[in-house]
C-alpha cells in the first residue's frame, strides 16, 4: 500500500513531513553544495567519489591533475588492469564516477574551514564548495636524493617499488642508491628478481653484522662513496658517477624517496603530518577505514599509507566512502526521527 493509498494519510506525521531525498544531481540553487568534498582526483579518492556517487551522495571532486605515479609506464598488480597508464586508469575511474552523478573541479584546494553544518574548501580560482565530510585523498609528493639527473629518469628506470616494478627491470644490473632507512629492505628485496645487485651506501647507516653477511651471502657488494650523478646514453641509464668520479655501470637505480604528505590545504583545521614509523616521511594519522583524528575529516590512499599500492590505494578509497555514507544515513535517521516526534506532538488526536 503506497501512502497515496493509506486511509489515515492525511494526518499521517510521516507524510506531512517526509524524509528529504539524496539525488546524484544538485539543486541549481545548491550547485556548491555537496555531502561530501574529496581532495585528489587519483585512485583512492576515484574510488571513495564512485562509492559515495552509487550511495546517491553528492560528490564534489577537487583534482589538479598531479597523480604521484604520472611518470610511471604502467599501474601493475591492479586486477584486469595489468600495465595501463595511470593516466588511463585516472581517465576511466573519473569516467565511472561521472556516471553517478560526481562533480568535478580542476583545480587544488587552498583553505578550508568548519561552518555550522560542515566545512567550506576555498579553490585556487575562488570558488568555494561546502560539504559536510571532507576527504584527504592528494596523496604525497616523493623527494628524490640530490642527485644529478635522477629525477628525470624517476618512474622509468629510477624506480623505489620492487613490486611495482621489479619485473620490468628483472635480470638487470641494478644499483641501489642509498640515502635512507629502507635501502638495506630495497637491496635485500630486489635480489629476488636480479643476480646482479649492488648497494651504493651513500647516506645509508652502516649495515650491521649481521647485515653485511647478509649482503655476502646473496652476493651484493658494498660501494661506499656519495653518488653525484647518473649516467644516460640513448635514453636509458648506463652508469652511477660517485664524487670521486669514478662510475659504474648500471641498468636500473633503486632509490628510497622521502614521502611528504599534501595536506597543507587542511592545517587550518588541525589536521597535521605526523612521522610515518619506517623514518621515511610523513603521514597523516587515520584508522583503518580512514577516519583522522578531525572530526568530519578522513584520509585515504597514499595521504595515510604512503607505501600502498595503487590497488591499496583504491581500496582505502572504497572502505571510507562506505564508511562515510553509513554515518551521514545514521545522521539523517537522528534528525528524521526529532522531526517524527516534533509532528507527532502536534498531530490532532483521533
Amino acid at each position: 500500500m503506497t501512502n497515496a493509498q493509506h486511509p489515515d494519510n492525511a494526518q499521517d506525521p510521516v507524510s506531512a513531513h517526509p524524509r528529504p531525498t539524496t539525488t546524484t544531481t544538485p539543486d541549481p540553487a545548491d550547485e556548491r553544495r555537496f555531502d561530501v568534498i574529496v581532495l585528489g582526483g587519483g585512485a583512492a579518492g576515484l574510488s571513495t567519489a564512485t562509492a559515495l556517487g552509487r550511495a546517491r551522495r553528492r560528490v564534489a571532486v577537487i583534482d589538479a591533475g598531479e597523480p604521484r605515479n604520472a611518470p610511471a609506464e604502467g599501474v601493475h598488480n591492479f586486477l584486469s588492469r595489468e600495465g595501463v597508464n595511470p593516466l588511463e586508469l585516472v581517465r576511466i575511474g573519473r569516467a565511472d564516477a561521472e556516471q553517478y552523478g560526481v562533480s568535478f573541479f580542476d583545480g587544488s584546494a587552498e583553505t578550508a574551514e568548519r561552518t555550522a553544518d560542515g566545512f567550506a574548501v576555498a579553490l585556487g580560482d575562488g570558488t568555494v564548495l561546502f560539504g559536510r565530510r571532507i576527504v584527504l585523498a592528494t596523496g604525497v609528493v616523493d623527494e628524490l636524493p640530490p642527485v644529478d639527473g635522477l629525477r628525470e629518469r624517476w618512474g622509468n628506470d629510477v624506480l623505489h617499488c620492487p613490486y611495482c616494478h621489479g619485473w620490468e627491470v628483472r635480470d638487470q644490473r641494478i644499483g641501489i642508491l642509498g640515502s635512507g632507512p629502507m635501502a638495506m629492505h630495497q637491496t635485500i628485496l630486489f635480489s629476488q628478481w636480479s643476480d646482479d645487485v649492488t648497494l651504493y651506501l651513500g647516506t645509508a647507516p652502516e649495515p650491521t653484522a649481521e647485515e653485511l653477511e647478509q649482503l655476502a651471502a646473496r652476493g651484493i657488494p658494498v660501494v661506499r662513496g656519495i653518488v653525484a650523478s647518473v649516467e644516460v646514453v640513448d635514453d636509458a641509464i648506463t652508469a652511477l658517477v660517485l664524487e670521486d668520479g669514478s662510475a659504474h655501470a648500471v641498468e636500473a637505480v633503486v632509490v628510497g624517496p622521502r614521502f611528504a604528505v599534501r595536506a597543507g590545504a587542511l592545517a587550518a583545521l588541525g589536521l597535521e603530518p605526523v612521522p610515518h614509523p619506517s623514518g621515511v616521511g610523513t603521514m597523516i594519522d587515520a584508522d583503518a577505514q580512514g577516519r583522522t583524528s578531525v572530526p568530519g575529516v578522513w584520509a585515504v590512499g597514499n595521504a595515510s599509507n604512503p607505501m600502498g599500492q595503487v590497488v591499496v590505494a583504491a581500496a582505502s578509497g572504497m572502505m571510507a566512502g562506505a564508511v562515510i555514507n553509513a554515518e551521514l544515513v545514521t545522521e539523517e535517521v537522528a534528525a528524521d526521527v526529532e522531526r517524527y516526534r516534533a509532528a507527532r506532538s502536534v498531530s490532532p488526536r483521533p
